[in-house]
């Protein structure tokens, strides 16, 4: 049984303030003036009470890659950035293609206790591109996968994307789109501008993410199935996603906090951190994306969270590794460009970190409104809170994030994931301890 908690005086998604009493890992009432004796109280005072996070997007890297991150530490950043659950990529060794690793990823995620973790199944067997997975193996698992990928490949072949299509109609899936035109990016370093040809990089061009986009959605259109692309990141992508939505074909989008605030700029530096695929855009696409963001063309807000060794970004930028890790800064950085700088209420974050991701993974416990009844997911945020962002704030094994040294406003305080707090101002409580 878990603890009862008392949150006081906190602001429910930025609106009224009001008490949330939590009990047996839900949420027993919301209102003034509540109290229950025994109960542990958190003093939310100038908080905002936001549900649960929910990241459609983290690769944990367990099994097979523990260097750069476990379940247990991968979930302990995602408690650490207001995270109660996060969809897991399946490009470890081995890929999670069959129902035996998916289900070993699920017990894990269940013993760390941190997140909920919910396995993504790969769509093509070792994301080879060549023959379907056991999807239908996987869906039917204990981890009840729903959300399929090759992310870090794209599936290529558009008759095999059309299987895969057809295949998860059947029981309501979605398939998650790398999209990557691979012929078009062979060699690339970075986004293909003036930059690019500046310091001599071979570039990314737009088009390799946008062709394989308009190729998908008329895909899904024509087999009336799901489709969901991931990490969007050029504002050619966001005229294709509105189109298709417009046009009425089951597409949604995510975008990643790094495509709403870093620029190819960054490149001149030959700083790995901020080696990145899809690869760090123009000014002029991270304004559409801000646009699309905040029209509703984007979905989700999805951190595609990749951590690595030190060894695999401390080198030539052209050997580095791709990726970022951004469990821990995810809700500062949508709170800098969405909130500050943008047309976000905190009800929107609610919306696009929240619900929607947690609607399209169909997780039924998560991204549901902060009312009695409802599962115990809460992120307690301080949003005049804020400083300097530095590796003590990172909780997953790999350090390799963007904004190490960056300001960045905001701070989350606390995180309730199953009715236990699990974050307490920067200390993280043991929850094997705890359930004692």
């Amino acid at each position: 049984m878990s603890e009862v908690l008392l949150i006081q005086g906190a602001s429910i998604e930025g609106g009224d303030r009001a008490d949330i009493l939590i009990e047996d890992g839900r949420i027993a009432e919301v209102g003034a003036g509540l109290s229950r004796a025994g109960a542990r109280v958190i003093d939310a005072d100038g908080l905002v009470a936001l549900r649960g996070l929910v990241d459609l997007h983290v690769h944990l890297r367990e099994p097979g890659y523990e260097a750069s991150e476990t379940i247990a530490t991968g979930t302990r950043a995602a408690a650490a950035g207001g995270f109660g659950a996060v969809f897991a990529m399946p490009n470890t060794h081995p890929v999670a293609d069959t129902a035996g690793v998916v289900e070993q990823e699920l017990a894990l995620g269940e013993a760390a206790g941190y997140a909920t973790v919910q396995p993504i199944g790969a769509v093509t067997v070792g994301q080879k591109g060549e023959a379907l997975a056991e999807i239908g193996a996987m869906a039917r698992s204990r981890a009840r996968v729903r959300v399929f990928s090759d992310d870090g490949f794209c599936v290529s072949d558009p008759l095999l994307m059309r299987r895969a299509l057809e295949y998860v109609k059947s029981f309501g899936g979605v398939i998650a789109q790398h999209a990557q035109d691979p012929r078009l990016t062979e060699g690339a370093q970075m986004n293909e501008g003036p930059v690019s040809s500046e310091l001599g990089l071979a570039g990314w061009p737009a088009v390799a993410e946008e062709s394989i986009i308009a190729r998908d959605v008329l895909l899904a259109e024509h087999v009336g199935s799901r489709l969901h692309v991931c990490h969007l990141s050029t504002a050619g992508s966001v005229d294709i996603i509105r189109w298709a939505k417009k046009r009425g074909i089951q597409v949604t989008a995510e975008v990643t906090p790094h495509h709403l605030l870093l620029t190819d700029e960054l490149a001149r530096g030959y700083d790995a951190r901020f080696k990145v695929n899809p690869p760090l855009r123009s000014e002029e696409d991270v304004l559409a994306v801000r646009e699309g963001l905040a029209d509703g063309t984007i979905d989700i807000v999805a951190t595609d969270h990749a951590p690595h060794p030190a060894e695999a970004k401390s080198t030539e930028w052209a050997a580095a590794a791709n990726g970022m890790v951004g469990l821990e800064s995810a809700l500062r950085i949508v709170h800098q460009t969405m909130v500050e700088e943008g047309p976000f209420g905190w009800g929107d974050v609610a919306r696009v970190m929240s619900a929607a991701p947690a609607r399209i993974g169909g997780l039924d416990a998560h991204g549901t409104p902060l009312e009695a009844g409802r599962p115990a997911e809460i992120a307690l945020y301080d949003p005049s809170a804020g400083g300097e962002f530095t590796a003590s704030d990172l909780r997953g094994r790999s350090v390799n994030s963007p904004y190490l040294g960056r300001t960045l406003p905001g701070s989350v305080r606390w995180t309730i994931h199953r009715g236990y707090a699990t974050l307490a101002d920067g200390e993280l409580v043991d929850l094997a301890e705890a359930a004692r």
